[in-house]
């Protein structure tokens, strides 16, 4: 693992692009930016509920904040040129499986037509020198068997939003080769680009619709009511949110040094001691409600949920290359990991400490795991 040194060194003073910055994953990525000491502009929708990481933590005013459709490609192009970014790290989404049902169509344009813009305006941006393109574990063409997906196999997707991600995937992998290609480093272009696939994050701050744990966080916190699952032995391979961010920022710390071997395909994902069913993890949730706080769930089988709505059983994904070549690993197990997660909410809750308090606390937390060098 890069030492936290090596990503301030990097990162200081670098302006850096985020799109879906107001998202959960993409609030994160922001804090610990900043923790690096990059300048950091966002463009996004506006946030989903008033709850979000992007609202209570105040990030608003802690970044370049810009709110607009990523679809539209006039400006995404003239932000991308205004800004002159160093690196670009691309999250905005249409990020649930379940609401890409409902809206299809939209899904599709804002993930696949979405990305291409973003692509296209690093192409006509000649400050870019590292892209990172965020897609998901859910491009891959899942046949729920047991074991992970490694960077070379093939890619599919049942559902609109998986599908529309692997197409994202698709059309990320052919800017690579056309006008990325890590062979004509220096010579036809100077950008590198990699695509970062990770799925099933957790962590404070996430009140996203038809997500587990903040459907925990809403049952028990607000309402007091059962914690309905829908799927209690599908298999996830949870992580915390910092683990992936982690990964996406040493990647994008090689690329912008020239690094053309780190251009391609990443996955980033946990050790098999995170693979649980989601009635396990909703339990141990529980429990540690139970046992650090003063709040109480109880969770029940939702048995009138809309099975018409496929859902993966099992999908997890191989991470020896992010292992051995980029150096990165899963930091938290899954007890720390739950753990941070419910202190994040409980903490906000009880007013024990601000949103960007524990925010703050929790990134210098997971840093200390990595080697010698200033913590944020």
């Amino acid at each position: 693992m890069q030492s936290y040194q090596f990503l301030r060194d990097t990162y200081q003073g670098k302006t850096v692009l985020v799109t879906g910055h107001t998202g959960f994953k993409g609030s994160w990525l922001c804090h610990t930016l900043l923790a690096l000491g990059a300048r950091v502009v966002g463009v996004s929708l506006p946030p989903r509920t008033y709850r979000d990481i992007f609202v209570v933590t105040g990030l608003q005013d802690m970044v370049e904040h810009h709110e607009f459709d990523i679809r539209d490609s006039d400006r995404v192009r003239a932000l991308m040129q205004q800004v002159s970014p160093d690196i670009v790290f691309h999250l905005a989404a249409q990020p649930l499986v379940r609401h890409s049902y409902d809206e299809p169509l939209a899904t599709i344009t804002t993930n696949v037509i979405g990305t291409t813009n973003v692509l296209e305006a690093i192409r006509q941006t000649a400050t870019v020198k590292a892209a990172v393109i965020i897609t998901t574990d859910k491009v891959y063409e899942n046949k729920e068997i047991d074991y992970g997906y490694r960077e070379h196999d093939p890619l599919g997707g049942y559902d609109p939003y998986s599908g529309s991600k692997a197409a994202a995937d698709i059309v990320a992998q052919s800017y690579i080769r056309s006008f990325f290609n890590p062979t004509q480093y220096g010579e036809r272009h100077t950008t590198l680009v990699a695509i970062a696939r990770a799925g099933n994050v957790i962590g404070g701050g996430d009140w996203s619709p038809d997500r587990i744990i903040p459907d925990i966080m809403r049952s028990v916190l607000d309402s007091g009511s059962d914690v309905l699952i829908r799927s209690p032995f599908a298999v996830r391979p949870w992580e915390h949110v910092l683990e992936p961010v982690s990964g996406y920022l040493a990647l994008g710390a090689r690329l912008v040094k020239g690094e053309t071997e780190f251009s391609g395909a990443w996955n980033f994902g946990p050790d098999h001691d995170l693979w649980l069913p989601v009635g396990e993890m909703v339990q141990r949730v529980l429990t540690l409600f139970e046992q650090k706080t003063a709040w109480r769930g109880t969770m029940q089988c939702d048995e009138h949920h809309d099975g018409a709505k496929h859902e993966a059983g099992l999908l997890t994904l191989d991470v020896t290359k992010a292992n051995r070549r980029l150096g990165w690993r899963s930091q938290w197990d899954i007890d720390t990991t739950l753990t941070q997660t419910v202190m994040w909410y409980a903490q906000v809750a009880e007013d024990l400490c601000t949103a960007r308090e524990v925010t703050l606390q929790q990134i210098n937390s997971y840093f200390n795991n990595f080697s010698e060098g200033e913590r944020p």
